[in-house]
């Protein structure tokens, strides 16, 4: 009988020693899930002031085994309540930072709405025509599992300079900030403008960080913005890939992206890269108030006093992803880049800025449209990306069907918040409905 149980204890520690060795060699994967399932805790919830953080924003496929709290400080989420624990910190002004301790950041400057005059304008009553497509905005030729795959939460039309069309599904209203992802981007670009507008940047700067004294020396402002830095990417979001890695691994997101070798020749190839842009806020930040930069460049100008765009472990605010705002925030960063960096009397950007940055890079491309932190709907070839739109049409795009389109030609800008995981073609006929009902 000794020697069973000396067999059976043996076995038990063979088993508990794989066990261990499986969980350490699944533990990155595991810490993405919960870094995910923490931040988006935190952020639904402290942010957009909602209730239901599980079916806010894509689903996490560790939901079964995940447990996550919830204070006034934060969430955090762990595997069984046990395992891979993450923690998302709250800081007012800021949002959500997953990191292993809150993060050290400056007082943030305050933003004043009365800059914005989108933010007190009254709710609009739209004509039948722009009503009936808010209603196909809506998706109300859909059944309900139709609508709700569609997962429209807010429409924003702003025509003329006027706001002329606004809509929110239940449980939205105007008040309530949404999560812009990638839109994210093509605020990076006006924050870059607004340092070339004072010469403090060029976009042909170049020796971005002082470890890379190899090929990736030669990499520029312009490069990261563009996307064709050559920097090694995988966009796939996924558990492991370098895009989940970054933002829920790393607390110095662009100190990993700058670690990444090159792939192709800077310059030469344009490969979409969240990684990308929050290298370069990496480099502009420092020195510019870190993780208050957007507010003092940007949204305090602009007045976007629901904006928050939220920082790594380090403080640097996380531009390829991570703006929360209204979506008459949206719509009006939508009109500033229509009105070419203008506002309220006051020019903020270079003249011309938005006609160069929505100019498509014409290298080797994966996404033909791409421009400079913004999509152009005429190609470098000359095609329309969407040929139901016109050719001087452009917009910030994100994650799960958020747009700012803007339409110079039309004097239209048209915002869209939502939640919609499949691909979904409404976009260019939302837009071109609109355009033929306020023609």
């Amino acid at each position: 009988m000794r020697v069973v149980w000396r067999v059976l204890g043996g076995f038990l520690a063979l088993v508990l020693v794989a066990a261990i060795g499986v969980y350490w060699w699944q533990r990155p994967l595991l810490l993405t899930g919960t870094g995910y399932a923490a931040h988006n805790a935190c952020a639904v919830t402290l942010i957009a002031g909602r209730d239901h953080p599980e079916t806010d924003l894509p689903s996490n496929p560790l939901v079964p085994v995940l447990r996550t709290s919830i204070s006034q400080d934060g969430a955090s989420s762990a595997v069984l309540d046990l395992l891979a624990r993450q923690r998302a910190w709250f800081t007012p002004g800021y949002g959500c930072t997953v990191a292993g301790q809150a993060p050290a950041l400056p007082a943030p400057t305050p933003v004043d709405a009365a800059a914005n005059p989108y933010a007190s304008a009254p709710e609009p009553t739209p004509g039948a025509a722009v009503a009936a497509v808010l209603d196909y905005a809506f998706g109300a030729d859909l059944d309900p599992a139709g609508r709700a795959a569609l997962g429209t939460r807010g429409v924003v039309v702003l025509k003329d300079g006027a706001l002329v069309g606004e809509r929110y599904a239940d449980g939205f209203s105007a008040t309530t900030p949404q999560l812009g992802w990638s839109m994210t981007k093509s605020l990076t670009n006006l924050l870059v403008g607004r340092l070339v507008a004072r010469g403090e940047v060029s976009l042909d700067d170049d020796h971005l960080r002082p470890e890379w004294t190899d090929e990736r020396a030669s990499v520029t402002v312009r490069d990261l913005l563009t996307m064709t830095s050559g920097l090694s990417w995988d966009e796939t979001y996924d558990l492991g890939t370098p895009i989940t890695r970054m933002l829920y691994l790393e607390p110095d997101m662009g100190g990993y992206v700058a670690s990444l070798p090159l792939a192709h020749q800077p310059g030469s190839y344009q490969q979409y890269s969240t990684g990308s842009i929050n290298l370069l806020c990496s480099v502009l930040a420092p020195g510019r108030g870190g993780a208050d930069w957007p507010r003092q460049e940007l949204l305090g100008p602009l007045g976007l006093a629901s904006m928050v765009l939220e920082p790594d472990g380090v403080g640097t605010p996380v531009c390829g992803s991570y703006a929360w705002a209204t979506p008459r925030d949206w719509a009006t960063v939508g009109q500033f880049a229509l009105a070419d960096g203008v506002w309220n009397g006051n020019r903020l950007l270079p003249e011309g800025w938005m006609a160069e940055s929505v100019k498509a890079v014409d290298v080797q491309t994966e996404d033909p449209g791409y421009a400079s932190g913004w999509w152009a709907n005429q190609a470098a070839d000359g095609s329309l990306v969407h040929p139901d739109l016109p050719a001087d049409a452009y917009w910030a795009s994100g994650h799960d069907g958020q747009w700012v389109l803007v339409v110079p030609s039309e004097k239209l800008v048209v915002a869209r918040l939502g939640f919609t995981p499949e691909a979904d073609d409404r976009f260019d006929q939302v837009n071109a409905r609109l355009i033929a009902a306020l023609r």
